[in-house]
């Protein structure tokens, strides 16, 4: 806090952070942007509303082809875990097997925080070798298989006769040039952020220990937030939005650079002239990509655990660039001057807050578009299933297309956001 700050500056500020880190102020700042680019009056974007029917058509078509029994599950980092045909959570399980549930339910979500955490694009060259198949895995698959092999190899724990966990102690320790190796990174197979990434894990061990209410006290790990939700929630289940205030709240330290309010890091929250809002908020746009992605991939091991998710259609879809290609790939999105396709963005750059906050505000518009054309069957369908059944693999196909993949937009990876 600046010098000569006192209480009646303090608990606006604190106000100010708690709101920017609540899926509602996703939703209103997005909101705010996409009302400006319908009418015409956003610099980087136009919107074309009219073509949300033929992006609908394509995300029913791919979801069809993805889950003909429309059996959905959420979109998560679970999912990659399969990549090759490979069912490497059945692994997991094996070697889990002797645990009391509680534990087997820890380890799993200390493989989720620590590969979501890595997963912040791997641009179009690197490629992963899985030792055990040779399958050579790429993008978010390639850092889920990798981060998989990490975590069972123990790179995470600080405990040899423990392998299958992460803990603070480990994390604090991890080098750049450590994890580059384990990560299979050289000269010839780059990695974009790589050395933001094993800072984010760094600060994800220093993170752990300085919030012991959500990652215990004794052994800090990100599975000990089984623990805290059980808690604090009512039986049986706790609902979404609480699970991202917890993140937000306890991993937000984790995030190099971006703005802040009060010494409080905002973590994945960008600028933007157009975004409202007043006091000291005003401008600010959260996303929260990662955090509600992991917020996603934590629902199977609470369930596991006895605990259900609930309040889903709280949390926002993803601001990242496969929703975000679906949107202009299909027109939805037209881009005003050739800057924002000719130029490589860094992720805090106006044209890029602007291009993920239309993302999230569209998918709203877009879910229900969905599961009109799925039929009845799809009416109560969560967003997390339209992510994953769903606009994501159709962003994708068309990124695949078109560019070989490569989004529309080039941003710069600082292995933090995208």
């Amino acid at each position: 806090m600046s010098a000569g700050a006192g209480p009646a500056t303090e608990a606006p500020l604190a106000a100010a952070v708690r709101y920017l880190r609540t899926p509602e102020a996703i939703r209103e700042r997005a909101g705010a942007l996409l009302a400006r680019g319908l009418a015409g009056r956003l610099r980087h974007f136009a919107v074309d509303p009219g073509r949300l029917d033929g992006a609908a058509d394509l995300v029913a078509l791919v979801t069809r082809l993805r889950y003909p029994d429309l059996a959905i599950p959420p979109h998560s980092r679970w999912r990659h875990f399969g990549a090759g045909g490979r069912d490497r959570v059945a692994e997991l399980e094996r070697a889990l097997g002797g645990a009391p549930p509680d534990e087997r339910a820890r380890a799993k979500l200390d493989l989720a925080v620590t590969s979501v955490l890595l997963d912040a694009g791997a641009g179009p060259a690197w490629r992963y070798v899985e030792a055990d198949t040779g399958q050579a895995h790429a993008r978010s698959e390639g850092l889920a298989v990798a981060s998989f092999r990490l975590f069972a190899a123990g790179f995470f724990s600080a405990d040899p006769g423990a392998p299958w966990r992460a803990d603070a102690a480990r994390l604090e320790a991890i080098s750049d040039e450590q994890l580059a190796g384990a990560l299979q990174v050289s000269g010839d197979n780059p990695l974009p952020g790589l050395a933001g990434r094993a800072t984010v894990l760094r600060r994800l061990g220093r993170a752990l220990r300085s919030a012991p209410e959500l990652f215990g006290r004794r052994e800090p790990r990100p599975g000990h937030l089984l623990d805290a939700l059980r808690a604090g929630a009512r039986p049986g289940a706790v609902e979404a939005p609480g699970i991202l205030s917890a993140v937000l709240e306890g991993l937000g330290s984790i995030w190099p650079g971006g703005p802040g309010l009060g010494g409080a890091p905002l973590g994945d929250v960008g600028r933007h002239p157009d975004a409202g809002g007043a006091g000291p908020t005003a401008g600010f746009v959260p996303l929260h990509k990662l955090s509600q992605w992991l917020v996603y991939s934590t629902i199977e091991p609470l369930a596991e655990a006895g605990l259900a998710v609930t309040a889903l259609d709280r949390l926002t879809g993803l601001a990242e660039y496969r929703n975000g290609g679906l949107f202009v790939d299909t027109g939805v999105l037209r881009p005003r001057h050739d800057a924002v396709v000719r130029t490589v963005h860094r992720p805090g750059d106006e044209a890029v807050v602007e291009w993920r906050a239309l993302t999230v505000a569209l998918l709203d518009r877009l879910a229900p578009l969905v599961r009109a054309r799925l039929g009845p069957a799809a009416r109560d369908l969560p967003l997390a299933a339209i992510l994953e059944g769903g606009t994501w693999a159709a962003g994708r196909r068309l990124a695949a297309e078109r560019r070989g993949g490569a989004p529309p937009i080039q941003v710069e990876s600082d292995g933090t956001v995208m």
